[in-house]
């Protein structure tokens, strides 16, 4: 996956760069709070990725919570034709919309 930065215990930060102020900023997903991180090169930028991952884990466990979401929701909105032919495509398939749907978001991250 692209402009993705992993790092031990399967967390995974949007790394992107930043033009108007000339260095990459990182940001995880997923989790309980937000933890962003900047930095002029790759290695500065896994490092300070690092020390933001640490102080909200530290955080989390200081107040019992999990630092990943348990899952997400999002409504998605699709314009009549592409909802008519992936309800087509889920049926076909022998499942629900939600879960082909699911299938298809899984298969496209891997």
């Amino acid at each position: 996956m692209n402009n993705v930065m992993q790092f031990d215990g399967g967390y995974k930060a949007v790394i992107a760069y930043d033009p108007d102020i000339n260095m990459f900023r990182g940001e995880f997903i997923g989790l309980n709070g937000t933890a962003d991180f900047y930095a002029k090169d790759l290695d500065g930028l896994r490092s300070e990725g690092q020390t933001s991952l640490d102080i909200l884990l530290r955080l989390c466990q200081e107040d019992g919570v999990s630092p990943k979401k348990p899952k997400g929701k999002f409504a998605l909105r699709l314009d009549s034709d592409t909802y008519h032919e992936a309800s087509i495509a889920a049926s076909a398939s022998g499942m629900s919309l939600n879960q082909w749907i699911t299938e298809t978001i899984r298969e496209a991250v891997k």
